[in-house]
């Protein structure tokens, strides 16, 4: 997965938190003469509940400022207020797989996962860290878990995350049916667009490999895109012949990014290494 790719799971993760959070049942809800709940509002939450919703939304915010130790803080304190909260352990999966704690992190997700084992966005999670631990075979079902549930909002997230774990197998075929939902549903995300070059680079079709790379002028900005991205630019267009275009984005290549491997192995023309 690229970096590109990752930042925004985490963000749509982060959202799909906070989304959560809005709608989680109460006692308050009562069913009217229609049979139907009545909507909930603030005013419905027990005193447990609106604790556990300021903590959580806090360590959302200082999760995705970067500021972990922080947001272990607060999640720490949501849960002391209410321990079967599975978005809360969910919430701390996150926060230790960004500070290295592996075990931990699975911990949680698992413990998440026992609590709310319909859940999508956990689902979704829990194969993201997996997929990052090399663990693809058990990664895939529980993207495929969270694309089959209706009720998940962000499916593109998902998709997305699938095909890039599939492309670590090089499962070509799996990868690029994964991304290619993910681009009917959301068709201006960055990482799904660069995914799917690479999908079509790695079986030899450079020309399809080259429309989605186009699309990245139209979907992203040149100083999001990771070195190994534009590098991918680089040879597709090297492939086809278009050294107009191969010297573009060796251009962006040297602006944004010329300290890295990349840059070095294009210097070097090692275009097939």
């Amino acid at each position: 997965m690229t970096f590109l790719a990752q930042r925004s799971r985490l963000s749509l993760v982060a959202l799909c938190v906070a989304g959560a959070l809005a709608g989680c049942a109460s006692p308050g809800a009562q069913p009217g003469k229609s049979g139907k709940a009545e909507l909930t509002t603030a005013s419905d939450q027990t005193a447990i509940q609106r604790k556990v919703d300021i903590r959580m939304q806090l360590a959302i915010g200082y999760f995705e400022q970067g500021q972990y130790a922080v947001a272990l803080d607060e999640v720490k304190l949501a849960l002391a207020a209410d321990p079967n909260y599975a978005d809360g352990y969910g919430m701390r999966g996150l926060i230790y797989q960004q500070m290295g704690e592996t075990a931990l992190a699975e911990d949680n997700f698992v413990r998440a996962r026992k609590l709310a084992p319909n859940s999508p966005d956990l689902a979704n999670n829990y194969g993201s860290f997996l997929c990052q631990q090399g663990r693809v075979k058990e990664a895939l079902p529980l993207f495929d878990a969270a694309l089959t549930n209706r009720s998940y909002r962000s499916p593109a997230s998902a998709a997305n995350n699938a095909g890039s774990c599939a492309l670590k197998i090089k499962d070509y075929a799996s990868a690029e049916r994964y991304l290619l939902q993910a681009l009917q549903l959301t068709p201006d995300l960055p990482a799904t667009n660069a995914n799917l070059a690479r999908v079509y680079f790695e079986k030899g079709d450079y020309v399809r490999a080259n429309f989605f790379v186009s699309r990245l002028n139209k979907v992203a900005k040149m100083e999001s895109l990771t070195a190994d991205v534009l590098w991918l630019a680089i040879k597709v267009q090297h492939k086809l012949g278009d050294k107009d275009a191969e010297a573009g984005w060796g251009t962006q290549l040297r602006r944004h990014h010329a300290g890295s491997a990349e840059y070095a192995a294009y210097q070097r023309g090692a275009f097939d290494e």
